[in-house]
């Protein structure tokens, strides 16, 4: 088996990139690849999905326990070769100790490190970068270095030899500067996979490039471990599908974490997924979830599917129990406004959404529970405190009516107005904050259950209720 952490000195130095490719190189040898992604990003796991052929897993220590990020890890113990990109900097983090850096990850999971170095504009000191980073935590093994963006064959020659005169490190690749992969980067930044017509012949193209570039063979010998993670803990086997979950899974959305959707389907829920741009009807379902996306990107399309949004307000209206998140929550307010272009969306809540050029609420947040949170168990017992989540909006929502009920006040982040998220309507929560399941926050069970007792009261499934328009 072989397992590493791929990172770099500094965050845009290529990482990406080259995580996707060589992914993709070693699925093409007929290995088993298990992705995972250090931190809240749904972006590169995407890609790195669709690269490994397998869903990858985020580890995240703001709103994981170490021994959960053990846990998710495991899950790769049956793969050929457990590949984790890093997010930002090796050293990079919250906390000033480095507790929860690319670097802690690399010492929790015991994994060598490749690192991706910028090399632009570099010759000799490359060295001390690569000292440097070695002396910082002798604790940290440095596998290889991968010399990215280079600038030719000469610069690359001279690379080489410093690091070979001055450091043991091996280079494993010298991958030269290339206008098409620095194209590929920026697409990848602004569209996910599942949005992107031509991801495969991305990927293709990428993988193609690495694999040319970098020597995959001393890749795998430097980075073979002498066991494989240990197996996860047995799970009960999952009961019978008993909700029909009706989930958007289309250009538009597509944010989700896949160990959320393996917890809804370990609680009861059988995932229906529909297509927003497409689906005229919302399928035949006991509780409806849309995550997060880029429905601004798609305004034409989503306020063309006129029969669609009229079915989702019906339903939100008749009680149908309903999750949203962020561009969930986008979706389902009155209209979405972009480049001075407005359009309308659902109109379930009584807002209106603008987006901006710079972010309204980015990174992780706190967020408190209010008498007003829907989920809550009878009488209020067993729940919450404070939930550690995160925000990415470009967003904001205006025109919301004084009397609005909230399900969370904001402890740190934004929210929908700074001070509070999670507008409760009906049987509604839509929130900007993406929510992570775990043991500080076991959304997936407590949604299933709350939409359990809605069923209960309310009797049968919600069919289509436009069938007539």
């Amino acid at each position: 088996m072989h397992r590493f952490l791929i990172s770099a000195a500094h965050k845009s130095s290529g990482k990406t990139t080259l995580s996707i490719g060589l992914a993709a190189a070693l699925r093409a040898r007929g290995l088993t690849v298990q992705p995972f992604k250090k931190g809240p990003d749904y972006i590169d796991p995407l890609w790195l999905t669709h690269a490994a052929g397998r869903g990858c897993r985020n580890l995240d220590f703001f709103v994981s326990s170490t021994e959960e990020i053990r846990r998710q890890y495991a899950c790769g113990h049956d793969a050929d070769v457990c590949l984790v990109e890093g997010n930002k900097g090796l050293y990079d983090g919250l906390a000033l100790d480095g507790s929860n850096s690319n670097a802690a990850l690399a010492r929790l999971l015991d994994l060598p490190v490749v690192l991706v170095l910028d090399a632009r504009g570099m010759t000799r000191g490359v060295a001390p970068l690569i000292l440097g980073y070695q002396a910082f935590d002798p604790a940290l093994r440095i596998a290889g270095v991968i010399l990215n963006r280079l600038g030719g064959r000469r610069h690359e020659a001279k690379l080489r030899a410093v690091v070979e005169h001055y450091t043991d490190v091996p280079v494993l690749g010298g991958v030269q500067e290339d206008p098409e992969l620095a194209l590929v980067e920026r697409h990848l930044g602004l569209m996910p996979a599942n949005e992107a017509a031509q991801a495969d012949a991305a990927i293709a193209a990428i993988a193609h490039q690495v694999a040319a570039q970098v020597d995959v063979d001393q890749l795998l010998a430097l980075t073979a471990a002498a066991a494989p993670p240990p197996a996860p803990p047995l799970q009960q086997t999952a009961p019978s599908p008993t909700m029909r979950l009706a989930i958007a899974q289309d250009a538009a959305f597509g944010f989700y974490y896949s160990d959320d959707l393996a917890a809804l389907a370990a609680a009861g829920a059988q995932l229906v997924p529909f297509d927003t741009l497409r689906d005229h009807r919302l399928p035949p379902c006991d509780a409806l979830l849309i995550g997060g996306g880029f429905p601004e990107c798609l305004l034409d399309g989503l306020a063309a599917n006129e029969r669609l949004r009229n079915d989702i307000r019906t339903a939100i209206e008749n009680g149908l129990p309903t999750y949203a998140e962020c561009g969930g929550l986008m979706y389902l307010a009155r209209s979405i406004t972009w480049n001075g272009s407005t359009r309308p969306m659902v109109g379930v809540i009584p807002g209106d959404v603008i987006m901006h050029p710079k972010p309204v609420g980015r990174g992780y947040v706190l967020i408190e529970p209010t008498a007003a949170h829907p989920w809550r168990r009878p009488a209020g017992a067993d729940f919450w405190s404070q939930v550690p989540a995160h925000e990415f909006h470009y967003s904001e929502l205006r025109g919301l009516p004084p009397e609005t009920r909230f399900a969370y006040r904001m402890r740190r982040g934004h929210g929908v107005d700074g001070e509070n998220d999670g507008i409760v309507l009906h049987n509604l929560l839509a929130s900007y904050t993406h929510l992570r399941g775990g043991e500080r926050c076991d959304w997936p069970r407590r949604f299933l259950d709350f939409a359990r007792r809605c069923r209960h009261t309310n009797a049968a499934p919600v069919e289509s209720l436009t069938e007539t328009l």
